[in-house]
């Protein structure tokens, strides 16, 4: 299978810059695959545009819906490097000593299970930033190199693909820190007139109404963005109807938004992701698929993380099944993937070739949801994080 496959055209106009002023205000594409190939009612495509408010009243009354809780943090880190680890400067060149002590960017992207100092990233510019720079970060403000810094780094490993590992020097309130300094990781297609300036609606657009605000949760470097749409009363409203909401934790990584830079779907590996799953989440998604009720995803984060933990449960557990506890997830689902616990998805509109688009293209069948997106754009649907939504069922 060729990632070309999974392409599609789309206008810049149509990625969306800016969230709604209404949350729940998106406009949702309702796919049915039990439509498909069928007329349903006058309209003969197996998809309508909708409204999100409708989408309390497209679940069944016994589904189970599973939302991933995750919070993002301001995970993108401005500062200096040190230029220790250079190479020999021509006399003839003297501002070459300022480029190699000039600006960072890093982007933390994973904290490192066994040792909670160290944190795999991406740094801009990062091809003369080698092993043993050392790296130095500080408040929002402008800061010459000589300043005190808030936290200073290591580089000690560098990635397949450019990504480097770094070791922080230890302090005590390390992401109070970072929630000081830090900055909303905004993806690339989201322009803002200064990037470093974080905006107080980017902040909390960014961030699902149900993210924990516990710290352990505070570990994704991008939203679960098919949560976005949520606002407290819609969840009301679905709760209202008697459906059951869980919630587990996928901390969103390089695993979700990394380019696939194969020819062909097969050869492409993903990065790990951190989960957990409670007990209580695992008991009543354990019992609606024993009840033969729908399991529906909100994201694809939580889709990884279900059907991750049901190929990694137990023997005990029996098959469509999943066990609590934490993880790394790497399952990487596109066409032909046999899905033991989704039944149903609530996702955004993904960028072309991308592992997000794949997987939906693998629940909702490739043709039909790349028909389904080439509508989407004819009909100026909004893409991307801050855009609209999809139901798929």
């Amino acid at each position: 299978m060729l990632v070309s496959d999974f392409h599609y055209d789309l206008p810049p106009d149509r990625i969306a810059q800016e969230p709604l002023p209404d949350r729940g205000g998106s406009r949702l594409l309702h796919l049915s695959r039990r439509n498909l190939n069928r007329f349903n009612n006058d309209q003969p495509e197996s998809w309508q545009d909708r409204s999100f408010h409708e989408f309390p009243d497209l679940l069944r009354s016994d589904d189970l819906l599973v939302v991933n809780n995750t919070r993002v943090f301001p995970a993108r880190l401005y500062g200096h490097r040190s230029g220790q680890r250079a190479q020999p400067l021509s006399p003839h060149n003297p501002a070459a000593r300022g480029f190699l002590r000039g600006r960072i960017e890093v982007l933390l992207t994973r904290q490192v299970a066994d040792n909670p100092n160290e944190w795999e990233c991406l740094v801009r510019p990062g091809r003369k930033i080698g092993i043993g720079e050392k790296l130095y970060f500080y408040g929002p403000s402008e800061s010459p190199p000589d300043a005190p810094s808030e936290l200073e780094a290591e580089v000690i490993a560098r990635g397949r693909f450019g990504e480097r590992r770094i070791r922080f020097a230890p302090v005590a309130d390390f992401f109070a820190r970072i929630e000081r300094i830090g900055h909303v990781p905004l993806p690339p297609y989201i322009h803002r007139e200064n990037d470093r300036e974080d905006r107080a609606a980017d902040r909390d657009r960014y961030q699902t109404v149900y993210a924990q605000l516990r710290g352990s949760m505070a570990r994704s470097v991008a939203a679960p963005t098919a949560g976005l749409h949520f606002t407290p009363e819609i969840l009301e409203r679905i709760r209202a109807r008697g459906i059951e909401i869980a919630e587990i934790t996928l901390h969103v990584g390089l695993g979700t938004f990394q380019p696939v830079r194969v020819e062909k779907v097969e050869d492409h590996k993903l990065h790990r992701e951190s989960y957990e799953i409670p007990a209580e989440a695992a008991r009543v998604i354990n019992l609606a698929k024993a009840e033969n009720r729908r399991v529906v995803a909100v994201g694809t984060t939580t889709v990884r993380t279900l059907e991750y933990a049901a190929e990694h449960a137990g023997e005990s557990v029996g098959g469509n099944r999943i066990e609590s506890g934490r993880g790394e997830a790497d399952t990487f689902i596109y066409p032909g993937y046999q899905f033991q616990i989704v039944d149903a998805l609530l996702t955004n509109f993904h960028l072309p070739q991308s592992t997000l688009l794949m997987l939906v293209c693998a629940l909702g069948g490739k043709e039909f949801v790349m028909d389904a997106y080439r509508h989407a754009v004819k009909a100026g649907y909004r893409f991307y994080s801050y855009g609209d939504c999809m139901f798929i069922e």
